[in-house]
């Protein structure tokens, strides 16, 4: 063959395959508050797509500015309208609508989109369907619906109860807000001598991103020395910090173990006469709208009074020193459910109230005669399915899945609201990428690859 053939040839096929290329990808530039997931229901594609894409090494970490290649149809260099609608796939189930279903509720049970159902089925109005009525559903030839402990919960419809979630660099403010998320927390490890100051990047951050901020100030060293906390200075510094305006503190954190609080010296009166009472007064000279909360204590029954209290103690103690009086909301923490958020028994690590979700919700409101609501300051179930497995010590959760972990988050957001007992439950968390000993990405919203189930199934609930 003649080289300029050859050339010829060769020209010809790269002219083809740039043809092919710019029919199936188009080029996108990243604005602020986007994220790999957004993006990826904004154009019908998948996270994992966009990753293959664009060689992306962190699915978590995408720049403004940057330019990514979206797989799809559309050409150019304009991305195409958000997608409003999608096809159902060739293949289809059917099912009989139940008294009290709604469409949202349908698509979140099945894995499916509202708009593939309303397109699958020519539905006129999204709001009206029947009891009785046979329904198409797209993915699948036979579709059998979950079993009952899986039925999504119902949406929520109103009242004083928000959701928020604990993130690692504020990388998915956008998907926060996009499934109803109003509240972002960070936590921040005070030591005597820091200047409120380094805290007003937070809180800007936050508020330019449409979100209210929660700051949960703890000590910066674990296992403190009997006598190392300065409560004088550290009152003076979250004084300081509500000056600039945070939507909510919370004062301390897990201060009935000793890895928080000097061994020997734990006391709920202690807590309440050296730091909750005074930094209450400072946050509100300070700024009275800020929402204070009381540090959540761990939930242990381990309690030898010198190196921990069982947090049922504990908190039957602030309460008898007056800390309803210094504090808008009680602090809790419920991070080692491995069973639905309704159930009562049935967890692998036994009986203790603090395995389950309403035990832990209803003894805190009660301990204090429900002169104050509850706010859980981190509310997580744990899922190693797709890292391997679990760390030893957290065995409890070597069953839960990826998809039960989505469910039951849903499932607390929607108790925690109708039970008009909680003011703000905060998911812990949306998106950590550390797993080993502590597996704080296997509690995180946001999978590995980028995915999210738990957006879908919380989006369905908050009514988004």
């Amino acid at each position: 063959m003649k080289k300029s053939r050859w050339i010829a040839v060769v020209l010809a096929l790269s002219i083809l395959l740039v043809g092919v290329t710019a029919a199936f990808a188009f080029p996108y530039t990243v604005q602020p508050g986007d994220t790999l997931y957004a993006l990826a229901r904004r154009f019908g594609v998948t996270v994992e797509a966009i990753v293959n894409a664009n060689n992306i090494a962190n699915p978590n970490l995408i720049n403004v500015g940057q330019v990514l290649e979206i797989p799809g149809d559309g050409g150019g260099t304009q991305p195409p309208p958000p997608v409003t609608s999608t096809p159902p796939p060739p293949t289809s189930g059917t099912y009989t609508v139940q008294p009290g279903d709604t469409l949202s509720r349908i698509a979140a049970r099945f894995g499916v989109t509202v708009q593939a159902i309303v397109a699958a089925n020519n539905i006129a109005n999204p709001n009206l369907i029947h009891v009785g009525q046979v329904l198409t559903i797209p993915g699948g030839g036979s579709v059998t619906p979950p079993p009952p402990g899986s039925t999504p919960p119902p949406p929520i419809t109103g009242g004083s109860f928000e959701l928020g979630g604990q993130t690692n660099g504020f990388g998915n403010a956008g998907l926060m807000r996009d499934i109803g998320m109003t509240w972002v927390k960070f936590q921040h490890k005070w030591a005597p001598g820091d200047d409120p100051s380094i805290l007003a990047g937070r809180i800007n951050d936050a508020h330019a991103n449409g979100l209210k901020v929660l700051l949960s100030i703890t000590g910066a060293n674990t296992y403190p020395t009997p006598g190392s906390i300065n409560f004088g200075s550290f009152v003076s510094f979250v004084g300081g910090v509500a000056a600039l305006g945070p939507d909510a503190i919370e004062v301390w954190n897990e201060m009935n173990i000793d890895f928080e609080w000097p061994a020997g010296e734990i006391s709920p009166t202690s807590y309440v006469n050296n730091m909750l009472a005074p930094a209450y007064n400072a946050i509100k000279a300070a700024n009275s709208n800020v929402l204070v909360i009381s540090g959540a204590p761990a939930p242990t029954g381990f309690d030898n009074t010198t190196n921990a209290w069982a947090d049922s103690r504990y908190i039957q103690g602030m309460a008898a020193a007056g800390a309803a009086n210094y504090m808008d909301c009680i602090g809790v923490h419920h991070n080692a459910g491995a069973t639905a958020p309704s159930a009562t028994s049935g967890h692998p690590g036994g009986s203790h109230y603090s395995w389950y979700y309403a035990a832990t919700r209803d003894l805190y409101y009660n301990a204090f005669g429900g002169a104050r609501k509850v706010c859980f300051t981190e509310l997580g179930y744990l899922s190693g399915a797709d890292f391997g497995g679990v760390p030893s010590r957290f065995s409890w959760a070597a069953n839960t899945t990826v998809a039960q972990h989505a469910q039951w988050l849903a499932e607390a957001a929607s108790l925690s609201s109708s039970s008009g007992r909680v003011r703000l439950m905060i998911v812990f968390n949306v998106d950590f990428t550390t797993y080993g000993d502590d597996p704080q990405a296997g509690y995180a919203m946001v999978r590995p690859g980028g995915g999210c189930p738990a957006c879908d199934t919380l989006r369905a609930v908050m009514g988004r």
